[in-house]
């Protein structure tokens, strides 16, 4: 076994919140270093809302960019029909539509489902 040393109890809990402190500290100078490479971004309230509500991922992200379904038609190559159809829930679209979406909108295709 290895050395062990004893120390009182109220010193351990707190080197315990230290550590927890430490790693909140760490978090956060991560999600400041994401934000200011734009490898990660702020999102509005309102916006979360949205999407936890229930409404189609696609047209709020759409909307937060402030595009049109034509304007995002010509920035993904994916047809203004088949986005419309997939913003009402008609339809679901493929794999590679989904793709194009979300890349024409800059988020990750698990952002739109």
């Amino acid at each position: 076994m290895g050395e062990m040393i004893t120390i009182p109890l109220d010193e351990y809990q707190a080197l315990l919140h230290a550590a927890e402190d430490l790693d909140d500290l760490r978090a956060f100078d991560r999600a400041k270093a994401a934000l200011a490479t734009g490898e990660d971004e702020l999102v509005p309230a309102e916006t979360l809302k949205r999407l936890l509500s229930g409404e189609s991922p696609l047209r709020v992200w759409r909307e937060l960019r402030g595009l049109t379904q034509s304007g995002l038609a010509s920035a993904s190559g994916v047809n203004r029909v088949q986005i419309a159809d997939i913003e009402a829930s008609r339809r679901k679209g493929s794999l590679e539509t989904a793709r194009k979406l979300a890349d024409a909108l800059g988020i990750a295709i698990d952002d739109l489902v």
